[in-house]
């Protein structure tokens, strides 16, 4: 499997059954685009909104990275829904799976993709890189975390889905956002540790006001890489919170410069700015000129 591109600084997630809110979110000018068929999309709409998502991946018109989340494994849909996915899509595509409480879940989708490549492969047309996104919704995933994120080397990201998972621990989605500070950094734990990216599951409001980007930077600052958001008004101000700064962009450049420069004379200690210069800084360096790897001014 080849290495994942810089994660995604904001998703926007529309439901694929809107004709016109996927044009215009194919339009936006946005990191990634997430076509929704679950739930977001009725039961009796879903084979009209997975033939629509059929039509877009195969389009590969898009500049920025495209996401379908697919229904939930074991519904009438799931294996349509991924196996379409796999046929008509003419560039890279990532499969959100919903509602993954255990390994299981990742592993049914990880051998459907595998399957669907290999009877393109055998047909002579070779699918593009597919990757896997896990949404974490409920109390069992939690406690999953490490198994979830080695169950599929086709795994991308884990993302928070905060309604669902509300719901499932008898929490209020509308209180305290501190109250997720415990499974923010147990996510971050479990994906870090894994070698994943971090995507944050979306405030569940449309608007894009003061407490909708302090809680966008409050998951930045506890180490998510991005965000799911549900309206167009929010990508803007999503984006720039999970932007580094020209700022930061200049001080990890120049840290990194200085230890280079310091491994090349044979220094065993070297400083900055007053500052004594170790991996753990250079590991943080590296984070921000890889977070800046989606649009910020390099």
């Amino acid at each position: 499997m080849t290495a994942a591109p810089p994660a995604p600084r904001v998703c926007l997630v529309v439901p694929a059954s809107d004709q016109r809110k996927v044009d215009k979110a194919l339009a936006a000018d946005v990191d990634e685009v997430v076509l929704d068929l679950e739930d977001a999309v009725a039961p009796a709409a879903k084979g009209a909104a997975r033939a629509r998502v059929r039509e877009v991946v195969a389009a590969a018109g898009r500049a920025g990275s495209l996401a379908v989340r697919v229904n939930q494994v074991g519904s009438a849909w799931c294996h349509r829904d991924v196996l379409d996915v796999v046929a008509a899509a003419q560039a890279p595509v990532t499969l959100v799976v919903p509602k993954v409480d255990s390994a299981v879940e990742l592993h049914v989708v990880d051998r459907l993709v595998r399957g669907a490549r290999a009877e393109r492969a055998a047909a002579g047309s070779p699918a593009p890189v597919i990757r896997l996104d896990a949404l974490v919704e409920s109390a069992a995933a939690l406690r999953s975390l490490d198994a979830v994120v080695a169950a599929s080397d086709l795994l991308r990201a884990l993302v928070v889905g905060y309604a669902d998972l509300a719901a499932d621990l008898g929490r209020d989605p509308d209180g305290d956002p501190a109250a997720w500070d415990p499974v923010r950094s147990a996510v971050v734990a479990a994906a870090r540790a894994g070698r994943r990216q971090l995507i944050d599951g979306p405030w569940l409001s449309v608007a894009a006001d003061e407490t909708f980007l302090a809680d966008r930077d409050r998951a930045r600052r506890h180490g998510f890489d991005g965000t799911w958001v549900i309206h167009p008004a929010q990508v803007a101000d999503a984006t720039r919170i999970f932007t580094p700064s020209a700022e930061q962009l200049e001080w990890a450049r120049r840290v990194l410069a200085a230890m280079d420069e310091a491994t090349a004379a044979g220094a065993g200690a070297v400083s900055l700015d007053g500052q004594m210069l170790d991996e753990a800084l250079a590991v943080r360096a590296r984070s921000v000129l890889a977070r800046a790897g989606r649009g910020a001014a390099l």
